[in-house]
């Protein structure tokens, strides 16, 4: 049976603000040396160049060095999944999963939190956007499901991952070993990344069946409704965070999970934060979450149709603001005011991560 867990959200003060981490730390919260994986927003622009969150990821290693006794060979190895771009009102923070010593955690017999990590093979340029990487993920998912001790993939309600997208060096080695890339944009490389990832953890979980090349990031009635993939440049392998409940394990935490059908559907998240456990009432209100919930995880992306709920908008055909951007504050604003707070995950390009125009939803709650 793994550790039970304890999970925190502190803010981020500055593009290498590391407090909170520290603070918790400090405070006797977690200890250093057991925490197992942190997801965050930093306030970049999300894109290729993004670099805060390469800043992020130091900043939160070197407090990990300092305040542990793990090398900073060990730290590396600890997944810190950054995704970049705090757009409109949401604001940028950092979800902190930590193991804690059982004989300190709250016992029941009730499902409670449970966290699983592992790093996949190497993926290198020429597996994005193709089978070897949705093979290469879905292994490295099912490892991580038996480290948290999850036997039955319906108890999974979250995968979190970080994977490699295209730049100009990584295609260039691809063509100097005689290989093909899916894509030379790297900007469109990083949503054929986030959707081939997507995929993987589908098949992990027996969502889907292993798809063929020409579905992947085309066939969008295939989709996972727990995967929320991030990329960027700071890494070469996918880094797997697999969040569900265990019974037994002990402690205060809970995740469940939904699916948004569209950008404005509240009724999704509200779906997701009561899968979590929480009794809530028939019409509840943000006042009704105050103490009680950790955080919330979603995925979005701008509807192909270009329209929601009938209306058309124009951020598929706009050249000033990527939909990139647009999507990731609409749907910030959504979630925030169901939550009543800005600092929520809200993530981009999710393309097989829940149903097309929507995106998944995973929740957190402190059940005391």
């Amino acid at each position: 049976m793994p550790d039970p867990i304890e999970v925190r959200k502190v803010p981020i003060e500055s593009v290498t603000d590391a407090s909170g981490l520290a603070k918790l730390i400090d405070d006797g919260v977690i200890e250093a040396d057991r925490v197992l994986a942190v997801i965050g927003k930093t306030e970049g622009n999300g894109g290729v160049n993004d670099y805060t969150r390469i800043l992020a990821d130091r900043a939160f290693r070197e407090v990990l060095v300092e305040k542990g006794t793990r090398t900073p060979e060990e730290v590396a190895q600890v997944p810190l999944v950054w995704s970049g771009g705090t757009d409109g009102v949401l604001s940028p923070h950092a979800t902190i999963f930590a193991t804690i010593d059982p004989a300190k955690a709250v016992k029941t017999d009730e499902p409670r939190l449970s966290v699983g990590i592992a790093m996949s093979e190497v993926i290198l340029p020429e597996d994005i956007g193709r089978p070897a990487m949705v093979e290469k993920v879905a292994a490295g998912v099912r490892e991580a499901m038996k480290l948290a001790g999850i036997e039955d993939p319906a108890d999974v309600h979250y995968v979190q991952t970080k994977t490699p997208l295209l730049t100009q060096a990584s295609i260039a080695d691809a063509h100097s070993r005689g290989k093909t890339v899916v894509t030379e944009d790297t900007l469109k490389s990083m949503d054929i990344s986030n959707s081939t990832t997507a995929l993987g953890i589908g098949v992990a979980l027996g969502e889907i069946d292993m798809p063929r090349e020409d579905q992947i990031h085309r066939d969008l009635s295939l989709y996972s409704s727990v995967a929320s993939c991030s990329s960027g440049v700071e890494l070469d392998r996918a880094q797997i965070v697999v969040v569900g409940n265990v019974r037994g394990i002990g402690g205060r935490y809970r995740i469940g999970h939904s699916v948004m059908k569209d950008a404005l559907d509240t009724d999704g998240i509200w779906e997701a934060i009561r899968s979590s456990g929480l009794d809530l009432p028939e019409r509840p209100h943000p006042s009704d979450l105050k103490g009680r919930l950790v955080n919330v995880f979603l995925k979005c992306e701008a509807d192909p149709t270009g329209r929601v709920r009938g209306r058309r908008n124009i951020m598929l055909d706009d050249s000033d603001v990527h939909w990139h951007r647009q999507i990731k504050a609409a749907v910030g604003g959504v979630a925030a005011s169901v939550t009543g707070d800005p600092a929520v995950f809200v993530s981009v390009a999710a393309v097989h991560q829940g149903p097309s125009g929507g995106g998944i939803v995973a929740a957190i709650s402190d059940l005391g």
